[in-house]
């Protein structure tokens, strides 16, 4: 008789419970349940003699294995059953991701070919997507994920599918099926309710919901929908933390096909990927604890979590084929570099003035060991707005006179803020430019117009060409044509996050751009918020950028980091002792 070492559960979730697929429990003899417990890594001790862990192919895979030196007893039929299926499945799935890594993959023909040609490397992601049914799609800006998006939907156990991008994009995924899907019906949200074909289940071949609209319409098109397509998905990186969260997290429950598209998933910190796969592909990456006990490294003042090992997280992402990406030259279409010119500029202290006394008080409360969590959440969130706001209202000025230089030499420019101050003195100065905006606070409309009129042809017969276009930091990402009409851009303001600079260059840095490089300027102070800001972008970048690149690497080597809002303090204090000293 084979000698056991205890037994194995399968336990299911409860139906309350949509972040699991249930949990296994193993009651193992203590030796074999330390081994188990540094094997599978994300393992859990409930009582003395019972490990679980979360429930997944992978985790059914790795306990049969365990099984091959420690066997052992299934508590009942059931759970023998679910082991079994689970870990062929995991088999054969890893099969076909390994092919499809390979480039070894038989596809078949495409049931119904689109009006325009894919490219091989397009195909190579359906292939992925229809053997995980989950892909965050990581290309590179400007490979064509918008059309990616929607090929698999020539096949019909696609349909329907739903379209969530963001408020300013739904016209450009109208585009991209009149002329590459002209057979496919569909139809754009105009309210936050569903509309009376959503409401009677008789829906379009596509269904494209705004971020801002799929709370209004997720009830109603959970389990109607067989493929959602996230566009810039890196708008789910809070999770369901947010109602846009949930609602994407309660219409993709039941999909056949999930599949997010951003070339930019990291715009923080490594936990970000964890909440987005969350959304998507709920327990592929275990709970948050299982995630936190084998991926996580340092916490930072703000809650969120640093990943300790970005590269191999990225790799293990890549193998197991929850995410793909590609470079410009990996697929063969590169374009010129983009040249990055920092440069210095003078600012106005009289805003950084107004404000000292204020943020000096706000940076000894952040700094406080005897302040409130509360207290300090809000010290941090107004420093940073009031440091940030003066730094570009004082710089505001002498950003636009750098932009009336470039203008003598540039047809048209990029502009891109922050603040409605910053912008207001841009207008302003620059008015005989007709600058337009394309910000937070314009309609979806209003940013149609304004894209529109600075992506027009100059007329010389014309004093009223537009030849600024003014953009909120946070608010082109996916925007097309840009590049058409113009090859510099001016950051005046800087984000956080260095991705979000990453998105906004990439506007002009893509397919039909002319043959000279794109030039972005990045004009920042010597005082103000820009020196922290700046030091901060380094840490962000070791956060995405080796978990995206299949060397680990990053472009250049970064310096290490402390919190955002504690580094404004500082630098409003002129301390320059570690933060932890500051009492």
């Amino acid at each position: 008789m084979t000698r056991t070492y205890g037994t194995y559960e399968y336990r299911p979730a409860q139906w309350t419970d949509r972040n699991s697929r249930g949990t296994w429990a193993l009651t193992l003899e203590p030796a074999v349940r330390q081994r188990a417990r540094r094997i599978l890594g994300r393992t859990q001790a409930t009582r003395a003699s019972v490990v679980t862990i979360s429930d997944s192919l992978e985790t059914a895979r790795d306990i049969t294995w365990l099984m091959d030196r420690w066997p052992l007893l299934p508590v009942d039929a059931r759970s023998e059953r679910w082991l079994k299926q689970g870990a062929e499945e995991h088999r054969d799935q890893e099969a076909v991701v390994g092919q499809i890594i390979a480039g070894e993959y038989t596809r078949l023909d495409l049931p119904t070919a689109p009006a325009k040609e894919p490219r091989d490397y397009q195909l190579t992601a359906v292939d992925m997507l229809r053997a995980r049914g989950r892909l965050l799609l990581t290309d590179e800006v400007g490979l064509g994920k918008t059309f990616t998006g929607l090929l698999n939907l020539v096949h019909q156990d696609a349909l329907p599918a739903l379209v969530v991008p963001p408020t300013h994009l739904p016209r450009r995924w109208v585009t991209e099926l009149k002329e590459a899907f002209p057979w496919l019906t569909f139809e754009v949200a105009k309210k936050t309710t569903p509309s009376v074909r959503a409401s009677t289940g008789i829906l379009a071949d596509v269904t494209i919901v705004p971020y801002s609209k799929i709370s209004g319409w997720a009830a109603q098109l959970q389990n109607q929908v067989r493929t959602v397509i996230f566009d810039e998905v890196q708008e789910l990186r809070n999770g369901e933390g947010t109602e846009k969260g949930k609602a994407a997290a309660m219409v993709a429950d039941n999909a056949t096909y999930v599949i997010g598209l951003t070339a930019t998933p990291v715009y923080n910190y490594g936990i970000e990927i964890y909440n987005i796969l969350d959304v998507m592909a709920p327990g592929e990456l275990g709970t948050r604890e299982e995630f936190s006990r084998e991926w996580g490294g340092a916490a930072m003042s703000n809650g969120r979590m640093m990943v300790k090992d970005p590269a191999a997280l990225g790799s293990h992402l890549r193998e197991s084929g929850l995410m793909l990406g590609r470079t410009r030259k990996e697929v063969g279409r590169e374009l010129p570099k983009t040249i990055k010119n920092p440069m210095l500029v003078d600012i106005d202290t009289a805003a950084l003035d107004k404000v000292a006394g204020d943020t000096q008080a706000l940076a000894r409360l952040l700094l406080s060991t005897s302040a409130t969590t509360q207290e300090k959440f809000h010290a941090a969130g107004q420093i940073d707005w009031k440091m940030r706001q003066a730094t570009g209202v004082g710089k505001a000025p002498y950003v636009a006179e750098f932009v009336r230089l470039l203008l003598e030499a540039e047809e048209k420019i990029v502009m891109w803020g922050w603040h409605r101050d910053v912008y207001d003195i841009w207008m302003d100065k620059l008015a005989e430019f007709h600058p337009a905006l394309y910000t937070g606070t314009e309609s979806p409309k209003q940013k149609a117009d304004a894209e529109d009129a600075f992506c027009t042809p100059i007329d010389p017969g014309r004093e009223d060409n537009c030849r600024i276009l003014i953009m909120s930091l946070r608010s082109g990402a996916g925007v097309d044509g840009l590049q058409k009409f113009a090859r510099v851009g001016v950051f005046g303001e800087l984000d956080w996050s260095p991705q979000v600079h990453e998105q906004a260059i990439g506007r002009l840095r893509r397919d039909g751009m002319g043959d000279d490089p794109p030039v972005a300027y990045f004009l920042n102070s010597a005082e103000g918020s820009d020196p922290a800001i700046m030091e901060v972008l380094q840490v962000k970048r070791q956060q995405s950028e080796p978990m995206l690149s299949l060397d680990g690497k990053l472009f250049d080597n970064a310096v290490q980091d402390a919190s955002r809002a504690k580094r404004l303090a500082q630098q409003v204090l002129g301390l320059t002792t570690p933060i932890e000293a500051v009492e």
